[in-house]
């Protein structure tokens, strides 16, 4: 996914980023129980069912898409850190942050951005205030926070908390790990979000002028 959009109409971005979730198809979710594309609309769909408003539903659908992007993107903003073998741990502080600067590039809202970017954050403060987090959740969703840094510090708590999307952030991270074990809700196609997506970017840049 190039970064480089100045020159798109907005359409024309909803469509590049469809069309990477739409091949997402076919590649299995980390829970091993759903495709990526699956995970989303779920994702998604929770999020509808909450009442979220439009960007934070977009965020849930937008949510895991970094891992669809090629590494040699993901990586690209990373001075120094070129070449595979890099921990995980320092690919997983920066990722999130990248991910975000293409979502911004492509004209998506700093709401919508910033909430696709703080998921690891918020994943690992549910694990450090809900014991039950470890017991109730996948080994997978454990592992994911606890690879990105574990539990947070008593600072970094409190810092946390501060952040007028807080609430939001740590929903978001729950409808995330919902959305590996719901089956009993049957979201609808890509496409009807593509309206959502569109207007949100639509209305980022009517910010600007």
């Amino acid at each position: 996914m190039s970064t480089s959009t100045t020159d798109m109409s907005p359409e024309q971005r909803v469509n590049m980023v469809f069309e990477l979730l739409q091949t997402s198809s076919k590649k299995e979710h980390i829970d091993g129980e759903m495709t990526q594309l699956d995970h989303a609309l779920q994702a998604a769909q929770l999020a509808k069912n909450d009442g979220a408003d439009e960007e934070t539903i977009l965020a849930a659908l937008l949510l895991d898409i970094g891992s669809l992007i090629p590494l040699t993107e993901q990586r690209s903003d990373t001075p120094g850190k070129e070449g595979i073998g890099y921990k995980l741990t320092d690919m997983a502080r920066t990722v999130g942050f990248h991910v975000c600067s293409v979502f911004r590039n492509l004209g998506f809202s700093n709401k919508t951005s910033e909430l696709i970017e703080s998921n690891v954050m918020a994943k690992r403060y549910i694990l450090t205030v809900d014991p039950l987090y470890i017991d109730n959740s996948k080994p997978v969703t454990v592992s994911y926070a606890v690879l990105r840094g574990g539990q947070l510090s008593p600072t970094e708590m409190a810092e946390f908390e501060k952040d007028p999307l807080f609430k939001q952030k740590v929903q978001l991270a729950k409808w995330d790990a919902a959305a590996t074990k719901t089956t009993d809700i049957t979201p609808p196609a890509l496409d009807t979000y593509r309206d959502m997506a569109i207007r949100n970017i639509l209305m980022s840049i009517r910010t600007l002028y």
